[in-house]
Formats: C-alpha cells, structure tokens, sequence
C-alpha cells in the first residue's frame, strides 16, 4: 500500500493508514504523505515507512514504485487528500497501473469524475471510493434486508447529516481542515453538501438500491462571509415512486456527527443512526418493535451483517471498523488483479467509480437546482447500479 496525504496536521490519511491494514491483509510500504517536500520525507517515520520510500511529491512515489520489482511495489494507492487533487493522482496512478483506494467526494466536479470512470475503464485497475458508513455491520444487515424484500417496497427515505463544528468561521483562524473544506478552489462547487451530503445521499443509494431519478434543492450559507453552503435540503425521486429527503447541517449547535437514516416500506419500517451505530431499530404496524444489535453469532444476523462484524456483542465496533470494512471488501477484487486468479468472498459490494460520478452528479444538480430556486433536475446517471 501507498498513501498519498495524511502527513503532520492531517485527520483522514491516518483513518485511511489504521483501516487498511486491520485485517492483516495489507502493509503501508510508501507514500507521498504531504504537498510539502520536506513534510512529506519527514512524516514517514510516524507511518513506519523507511525512508527511501517516503517520497516527496506523487510523481516520486509513483515513479519510484514503479520501477521496483512486481513483488516489491505497491499493489495500490490510497488516496486521502483535499477533493481537488483526487482527479490527478487517481489518473496518474491507474495510468500507471497502481489500483486506487480514493476518499469521497472522488472528484473536483462531475466532468472529471466521468473521464475517471473513462480511466478506470481502459485501465481495468480496481478502484474502490471509502464511503465508509457503508461498512457497518448493522447497514449491510439492512441492506440485504430490504432487498430481501422484508420491508416490502420502499416507499419513502429520510437521511440526515448534522454537524456543528463550522458554527463559527474557524477557517479564518487557520483550522486546516475547515480552510480547505470552506474554500471553493479546493472544496468544489458545494460545502457541506459536498463534504457530508454526499455521504447521506450514498447510504440511501447502498442501503435500498433505488435507483435516483430527479432532485430538487436548496442550500444556505448561515455563517455570513463563508462562500459555500454549511447548511441545505434536498429531496429525491427515486425511479420506483419513492421519495427521499437528505438535511446537511454543519452549523447545528451541539451536533457532532449524527448520520441517521429512516427507510420505510409497505411491510416495516427501520431507522439506524451512525453514532449508535450497534443499535437498528425495525418496526410494523401491530407489533412489537424490533432492536437489533449487532451480534456476528445471533440468528436473525445475516450474511452480510454477520460477516463484517470482527468481535462478539458486547464490544462496540464503529468508525474505524466500518472504515477498514470497505478496504475489505475491496482487496478481493485487487488480490484477483493482482493474482490473477479468482478469490472466494464474503462480500464486493464496495463503493466504486460509478457510486463516486453518481454522488458528483448529486452535488452538481443540488448546487444548481438550488441556484433556480429548487428547480427539479435530472439526476439519473448512466452508470449508475442498484
């Protein structure tokens, strides 16, 4: 494994460091862990990753791995850098053959995210987007449950994303990670949509599977003088009838990162809330209501619940796992690469280049729509899956 950011000051690329390797199937061997020369060269030691291999810049490290032996490189690339450098390092490695674990959201806008798709397509290289609310246990449990059938079909979706650390312009002060987040040269088109809504709008996609057909938005800038939105509503049509609602907020007072979801369907209904993240709650007209806690060992898990769990009940598994789950699920598609030959899985279903254009598409369309007043606007993405 090579990382790209996560050097002195960063938050993300040591997620990323501590996920990849928790299922003993990976090893960070090199990286490019600052924009800065020095910063990167001497952010190695805190990696562990020898110093010959603690790169300067990108092009060192993908040029230097590259010209190593097939069994000494790198297999892949992670990604954990402000959104507007994700295009050309993921173009860059893929060009060079390195498969690309990228953070979200994957591109600057939705034009590049579509050529990314093109590269990954000529390249065959895995490519794999961390969304990695889609990793807990209890969101794979629901996700097979719906389309299982059990709520029946679903008909109406709720997910909000509540933050309030952007209350106040921190990013006058020199906070790093609100200056490049509040900064439209390096954030994108949107703020808080763009850094958590797409995360809200992504676990309504992976946990029914519905299809998007148009949105309708609006967007706010509460803190005067900030130049993106830290506040915003959207609604969705989904392509089976069902309508979908998605709140951001990273100016609710006392909010820290409450990600809570309610899906409702003709037969059930079932709410989940990623600072609780063990608990599910499932209820039907008429009967007792269900909570679910995660328990790899219960009955009533199934196989996919099941299998992204590491620890018996009882122990809380969170962010960190959630997040080492979707490296999971992506290895067995780089192992099959890389070998050349197929690998038994438990579980593929990672966020991919398609999941990362869909989600640039959500924020290009809100931003816009937002712009006419909530106009509804397209949203139905060529290469978009259930």
């Amino acid at each position: 494994m090579g990382l790209v950011g996560g050097g002195q000051g960063a938050f993300i690329g040591r997620v990323h460091a501590i996920a990849a390797v928790m299922d003993n199937r990976a090893e960070l061997v090199a990286g490019a862990l600052s924009s800065d020369p020095e910063r990167a060269k001497a952010s190695g030691p805190a990696y562990d990753i020898p110093a010959n291999r603690a790169y300067g810049s990108v092009d060192e490290l993908i040029a230097g791995e590259g010209a190593l032996s097939a069994e000494e490189r790198m297999d892949f690339v992670s990604i954990a850098t402000p959104n507007h450098t994700h295009f050309a390092i993921a173009q860059a490695a893929l060009e060079a053959g390195f498969n690309v674990m990228c953070d979200k959201p994957m591109t600057f806008d939705f034009e590049q995210a579509k050529t990314l798709a093109g590269v990954v397509e000529s390249t065959g290289c895995v490519f794999a987007l961390t969304h990695n609310y889609t990793g807990y246990p209890l969101v794979r449990q629901a996700r097979e449950m719906i389309l299982g059938g059990e709520l029946g079909e679903i008909q109406a979706i709720r997910s909000k994303y509540l933050q309030g650390w952007l209350r106040t312009r921190i990013e006058v002060e020199g906070q790093k990670q609100s200056a490049w987040r509040t900064d439209p040269a390096r954030s994108g088109a949107a703020g808080a949509f763009g850094d958590i809504g797409t995360h809200a709008f992504n676990l309504a996609r992976y946990m029914t599977g519905l299809l998007p057909e148009t949105v309708s938005a609006h967007l706010k800038v509460f803190e005067e003088g900030r130049q993106l939105d830290d506040y915003g509503h959207a609604m969705v049509r989904f392509e089976n009838g069902a309508f979908g609602t998605v709140t951001v907020s990273q100016v609710s007072h006392g909010r820290e990162n409450d990600l809570t979801i309610e899906i409702d369907g003709t037969k059930g209904a079932l709410s989940w809330s990623q600072e609780e993240p063990n608990k599910m709650m499932v209820r039907r007209n008429g009967e007792p209501h269900s909570l679910y806690t995660r328990d790899p060992n219960a009955a009533f898990m199934n196989q996919a619940g099941a299998a992204a769990c590491r620890v018996p009940s009882g122990h809380p598994e969170a962010f960190l796992e959630a997040f080492g789950n979707v490296y999971r699920s992506a290895y067995d598609a780089i192992v099959e690469r890389v070998c050349g030959q197929p690998f038994a899985t438990r579980d593929t279903i990672y966020p991919n280049v398609y999941d990362g254009a869909e989600g640039m598409l959500f924020i290009q369309q809100c931003v816009a729509s937002s712009a006419e007043d909530g106009a509804w606007l397209p949203l139905a993405y060529v290469g978009a899956r259930p």
